[in-house]
C-alpha cells in the first residue's frame, strides 16, 4: 500500500444500504460523500485461497457489495477419483476459474476498497492461483478443520509468493474445535501470522477476518518518509 495514504477507520463496517454511483460510496449515515472526498479511495487486491470445499465462494458472496462473479460448474462423474469429497457430502459444484467480489472499508478521509479474488481449491489449479496473485497485497487462507491438510498447498503458495497472509478457520457446523495453539502448531504458523475463526456465511464474521488481514498488512507497511 502507498505509505502516503492514511489508514482507514477499521472499527466501522461498511453500510450495504449506503448509496453508490456517480457520487461515490455513501457514509454510514446514508448521505452522499462530500465532494472533497469523492474519489478518495485506495484499492487493495486480496487473494482468497484454501482447500477444496473450504468455503471461498461462500465467503466472497457473503461480503461482496456487488454481485459477485462466480465460475462454478456442476460436479460430474468425471471428478470421481480426482476430487476428494470426503467430509463434503453436500458439495455439488466447484469453482473452475475464479470468484470475484468487492468490499469497501470506510475511513474518515479515505476508503479502502478490497478487491477479492478467490482461487480454485484443487491442487491442479495452483498455477492459476499464482496468476491471480499478481498485484495482490495479501492473502486470506481459509482453512477447514475437517480437512486441515487441504490448506497446506495454499499456505505454501502464499509463502512461495512472498505475500503476507492471515488464516481464517471456517466454522462449519460439524467442524471439530481445536485450541488456537494446536491449530498454529498443526499449520506451522509463525507467531506473527494472524489466526482467526469465521463463519463464511455471515457478512459480519467475514468482515472481521478481512479486517484482521488488513490490520496485519498495515503493521507491515513502511513508515512514511519524513
Amino acid at each position: 500500500m502507498d505509505s502516503a495514504v492514511s489508514a482507514p477507520d477499521l472499527s466501522r463496517s461498511p453500510n450495504p444500504s449506503a448509496p453508490t454511483g456517480p457520487t461515490g460510496p455513501g457514509t454510514e449515515t446514508g448521505r452522499p460523500r462530500p465532494a472533497y472526498l469523492q474519489g478518495h479511495e485506495e484499492p487493495a487486491k486480496i487473494l482468497i485461497v484454501g482447500g477444496f470445499g473450504a468455503g471461498k465462494t461462500t465467503l466472497i458472496g457473503a461480503v461482496s457489495e456487488i454481485e459477485p462473479l462466480r465460475t462454478e460448474e456442476e460436479m460430474t462423474a468425471a471428478s470421481v477419483g480426482t476430487d476428494d469429497l470426503a467430509g463434503l457430502p453436500q458439495k455439488q459444484s466447484t469453482t473452475v476459474a475464479m470468484d470475484f467480489g468487492r468490499i469497501t472499508l470506510h475511513g474518515d478521509r479515505r476508503d479502502l476498497v478490497l478487491y477479492l479474488f478467490g482461487a480454485p481449491g484443487q491442487s491442479r489449479f495452483l498455477p492459476l492461483a499464482g496468476d491471480l496473485a499478481r498485484g495482490a497485497l495479501g492473502v486470506l487462507v481459509l482453512a477447514d478443520t475437517r480437512r486441515l491438510r487441504d490448506c497446506f498447498p495454499a499456505l505454501d503458495l502464499a509463502e512461495d509468493l512472498g505475500l503476507p497472509y492471515a488464516v481464517a478457520v471456517n466454522a462449519f457446523p460439524d467442524s471439530p474445535e481445536h485450541p488456537g495453539t494446536e491449530l498454529r502448531t498443526a499449520l506451522d504458523l509463525t507467531e506473527g501470522t494472524p489466526l482467526t475463526v469465521c463463519d463464511a456465511r455471515r457478512r459480519d464474521s467475514v468482515l472481521d477476518a478481512l479486517i484482521t488481514l488488513v490490520q496485519h498488512l498495515l503493521t507491515l507497511r513502511p513508515e512514511p518518509a519524513r
